[in-house]
């Protein structure tokens, strides 16, 4: 098929693909027509056609085009995306038997049913309503105290445009406002989308792009890049808000709100809905987004119950060809931790973000009779009185005679007496998951009780939970074990729960989430993730003006709100990157992550080891090179580039042939094929910011390389290596001092790793740190037995 050929041809079939509303309700009602071995998969090609980018009409490569004429011919409505920009292939309805003859034809790399994502919020354990947010004082985010000056440098006007994948936004927010905000940067080439409640008006010099999506399977809340959820307005406001005075949230947390980077554009793509976001989607929008000319891609959502391979993870696949176009990419690490081995977004080319607390607190103690004060912490308008005098009961003593004794422990509305809780505060217990603390609320509320305690286990880590007017506060076990003291030693005990306070200056801070998503990655142990934590508890940030659901009674709406999440700790990074990219527009993706990496932190505001919530100390399967700072990355001293050679042999050596990752990429050197020893050891060796060896026993020894530019813009410098090594390794730095004669000049060094015992009986953590005097570049290292 000639290029006219392909032109007319993509014109016939834009009306099945993204634009129109009209979409949905055509796959939706193909979708009930359809035998239920019919599915949406998504056929991925590799690279684009080479002018895809740059043409008025994008192109597709002729196999592709091939493959959509044979499809369309024999199931006009099956298609549901097409990706032609950034990447070549399409999603379409198939049954299982179509699906395997695609993946057999020539130029399709894989075919794979369209996955479900989720965002990564915390609703697994309940820790908040929305499960999504955060803040930090020492760090940037999207609220500050009117003291802080710890927001990194910016400037009233940037170029610099991150692109945030998400459930969409809310455009009336102030954190969205182009106040002082120069024009839309000529190479923007994106829109903004028309909807039922969404006008192009709605966009502005901030909010310079809005798109939205059609699944094919989901319908709700589709039709218009306008937020619904709430999580991409407050994921958007943390990366990139502007400056809002007078933010709070009902009074809490009050202070300044903005973003990472305050002067920087956002474009949204709307790929997410309360139901989830489809990997089919999750692709569009990476195509769409790598055209539109982003800088920057922040992505809070991935995979949680398990880790697709890279032949069929649309977020590391879209992610792959950003990268290849200059774009660097954010994501989050999920919250499945603390278990090891539940990172998600793995692949070496993202910028994976584990959350971590602040020093900013919001306690709602608990005071008994006797006025003794039980901490207790939670975000609730309590109008009860502050002086305990409400009738306390623990939920079990009002189990019912046929009901069982967790059930009634964990607050079930059916397991209760509701004359034993009517005008009493329950403690609920919270061991068993099926019971969120809104259904608790809501069993509590219904038996006439006034207000809940929840008790949890210390090692959970305790964190606000929004409850809004009615009265409910956490507390730990620890504590827990007080209050049924009294209990049981009282005839008639009384208790009250104290409305919300900040508290400021809360220590130690940070320590890591105990929701976020530990390493090492389940997919290979030769790359260290997550690779950076960032503030992901409490977050206050921008919301939808319009949220009934959060709002108290006889309140108006909150524009801000405080939630939890890897969610919110990914665009904290975001914003940072956006920085880092303003004051060095010709830096590559993976500098940009180097800088990022290598200037965390490892030390918390008692200047003492950060540590996990249940107090062990962090380790970088907790939180990668440490806690990301605000000035470190716009210095480095050093970077480490991973070129376009590392991300090939890492599929080499992850497993695929040279063909595939020929068609896979946009452009190969000359000649390039994998090396004929390609193991997954070798993943060892690609040019990363942080080292991670796999298998290793004491009878032998580890040669790593590594590279490193010099960006400290000192002409002449020397960079001297020490390592902090731990107990049972030797490592040796070849040469261990680094002679540059200019800036940008490349050298390299090696670390030969060898054990001093015959048997490692546990994973070992240390790091190499090169300095000058001025910079100091740290990369954490892991060996794994």
């Amino acid at each position: 098929m000639g290029m006219k050929g392909i032109s007319i041809f993509l014109s016939t079939v834009a009306v099945l693909s993204l634009g129109s509303s009209s979409t949905t309700s055509t796959a939706k009602a193909s979708s009930d027509q359809t035998s239920n071995s019919s599915r949406v998969y998504v056929v991925y090609m590799g690279s684009a056609a080479p002018n895809s980018l740059t043409s008025t009409r994008a192109s597709l490569r002729t196999d592709h085009a091939h493959l959509l004429t044979s499809l369309l011919s024999r199931k006009a409505n099956a298609l549901v995306h097409i990706y032609r920009h950034g990447f070549s292939g399409f999603a379409a309805r198939l049954s299982e038997e179509e699906a395997r003859s695609m993946a057999r034809k020539p130029g399709v790399v894989s075919v794979f049913p369209d996955p479900l994502f989720k965002l990564h919020t915390t609703h697994s354990w309940d820790f908040l309503k929305y499960q999504t947010a955060l803040e930090i004082h020492s760090f940037p985010d999207s609220i500050s105290d009117d003291d802080d000056d710890s927001t990194p440098p910016h400037t009233s006007v940037s170029d610099t445009i991150i692109g945030i994948l998400d459930t969409g936004i809310w455009p009336e927010s102030e954190s969205f406002n182009d106040k002082d905000i120069g024009p839309i940067p000529s190479r923007w080439r994106g829109t903004c989308m028309k909807g039922p409640d969404f006008t192009s008006s709605n966009c502005n010099r901030k909010l310079i792009g809005a798109r939205f999506y059609n699944s094919g399977d989901l319908i709700t809340d589709n039709d218009s890049p306008r937020d619904l959820v709430g999580h991409g307005t407050h994921v958007a406001g943390t990366a990139a808000g502007s400056v809002v005075p007078g933010a709070s949230y009902y009074g809490l947390a009050a202070g300044t709100a903005k973003g990472g980077s305050p002067g920087s554009r956002i474009a949204m793509y709307k790929v997410c809905t309360a139901e989830g976001c489809f990997g089919s989607t999750i692709l569009a929008a990476f195509d769409d987004a790598i055209r539109d000319g982003v800088d920057v891609l922040s992505l809070s959502l991935g995979s949680s119950s398990y880790q697709p391979d890279l032949t069929s993870d649309p977020i590391a696949i879209g992610a792959f060809h950003a990268v290849e176009q200059g774009i660097i990419v954010v994501s989050s690490a999920g919250n499945d931790g603390p278990k090891r081995e539940t990172v998600a977004n793995f692949a070496p080319w993202l910028l994976t973000v584990a959350a971590s607390t602040m020093d900013r607190n919001f306690e709602s103690n608990v005071v008994l009779g006797g006025n003794k004060v039980v901490k207790g912490e939670g975000i609730n308008l309590s109008g009860l009185q502050k002086s305990p005098v409400y009738p306390l009961i623990y939920a079990l003593s009002a189990k019912t005679a046929d009901a069982d004794e967790p059930e009634a422990r964990n607050c079930d509305r059916q397991s209760l007496d509701k004359n034993m809780i009517k005008g009493k505060i329950v403690i609920c217990d919270t061991d068993v998951p099926i019971y969120t603390t809104d259904d608790q609320i809501e069993a509590v509320k219904s038996l006439g009780g006034i207000g809940v305690i929840f008790d949890r286990d210390d090692d959970n880590g305790i964190m606000a939970e929004t409850y809004g007017a009615f009265p409910a506060t956490a507390i730990n076990l620890k504590d827990a074990k007080h209050i049924f003291s009294y209990i049981n030693s009282t005839r008639n005990p009384v208790a009250t729960i104290l409305p919300t306070e900040t508290v400021t200056k809360y220590k130690p801070a940070p320590t890591i989430a105990y929701f976020s998503s530990r390493g090492p990655s389940a997919a290979t142990n030769n790359i260290l993730k997550p690779d950076i934590a960032a503030p992901g508890v409490d977050i206050l940030a921008a919301w939808p003006g319009n949220d009934t659901a959060v709002t108290p009674a006889g309140k108006e709406p909150p524009k801000f709100n405080v939630i939890s999440g890897t969610s919110m700790a990914c665009p904290h990074v975001s914003g940072i990157a956006a920085t880092v990219k303003s004051q060095n527009p010709t830096w590559s993706p993976s500098a940009i992550r180097s800088a990022i990496m290598t200037t965390a932190t490892q030390t918390n505001n008692l200047k003492a080891t950060i540590t996990t919530d249940s107090s062990s100390i962090a380790t970088p399967y907790d939180y990668g090179a440490g806690e990301v700072t605000t000035t470190g990355p716009l210095q480095p001293g050093l970077v480490y580039e991973t070129d376009t050679i590392d991300y090939l042999n890492y599929l080499c050596y992850y497993g695929f042939d040279t063909s595939k990752i020929k068609t896979i990429a946009r452009t190969t050197p000359n000649g390039f094929a994998c090396p004929e020893d390609s193991k997954a050891d070798y993943i060892s060796n690609i040019n990363y910011p942080s080292i991670a060896i796999s298998k290793f026993n004491g009878n032998e020894s580890r040669n790593i390389r590594r590279k490193v530019t010099n960006v400290a813009g000192d002409g002449e410098v020397v960079f001297t290596a020490t390592v902090d090594t731990p107990s049972g390794l030797s490592v040796k730095v070849i040469p261990d001092k680094l002679h540059f004669s200019k800036n940008n000049q490349k050298l390299s060094y090696q670390v030969v790793f060898s054990s001093t015992t015959s048997a490692p009986k546990e994973d070992m953590f240390g790091s190499l740190t090169w300095s000058n005097g001025k910079h100091k570049v740290r990369s954490p290292f892991v060996v794994s037995i």
